[in-house]
């Protein structure tokens, strides 16, 4: 086999991975460090051992793509963001009470989430685990999950 076949042949996968997928959403790597709460050199060492899959773009950069950060974060196999909000909403907890998050104090192990609903104000104590893992800001929209004397916080 001659060694431009082999060129061709590889050109040949790389397009067909990159149509695969141009469905999804592609992340550069230091975005996908960020969710997967890793290093930057850790992501492309996961690169180069083949621990993530990841695309090349025509001027040689890597794409990971959101299904691979998924897959490592043990989210869902939802494959486009809609489903995948689809799915992290769906529970079984009826009184979901949604609004704007007013504060995120983050202390120690505990964190203290305050969620305006309309001229109400909810306060609910979460890991600080769970609110750097959602990305808790004030701003965002998000639903209070109240469950007997409970109060969760999801962030949509």
């Amino acid at each position: 086999m001659s060694l431009r076949g082999d060129t061709i042949r590889s050109q040949m996968q790389t397009n067909r991975k990159l149509q695969s997928s141009q469905s999804e959403e592609l992340l550069k790597p230091r975005d996908a460090a960020v969710e997967l709460h890793v290093s930057f050199p850790t992501i492309k060492q996961w690169i180069y051992k083949k621990k993530i899959r990841s695309v090349r773009t025509a001027g040689g950069h890597h794409r990971i793509p959101q299904s691979e950060v998924d897959r490592l974060l043990f989210r869902t196999r939802a494959k486009t963001a809609p489903e995948r909000s689809l799915v992290m909403r769906r529970l079984s907890g009826r009184n979901q009470l949604v609004g704007r998050i007013e504060s995120v104090q983050i202390s120690g192990l505990m964190a203290e989430v305050v969620v305006s609903i309309g001229e109400q104000q909810i306060t609910a104590i979460i890991t600080a685990r769970s609110a750097r893992e959602m990305n808790l800001k004030p701003g965002q929209t998000a639903a209070a999950l109240v469950k007997a004397t409970e109060v969760m916080i999801l962030r949509v």
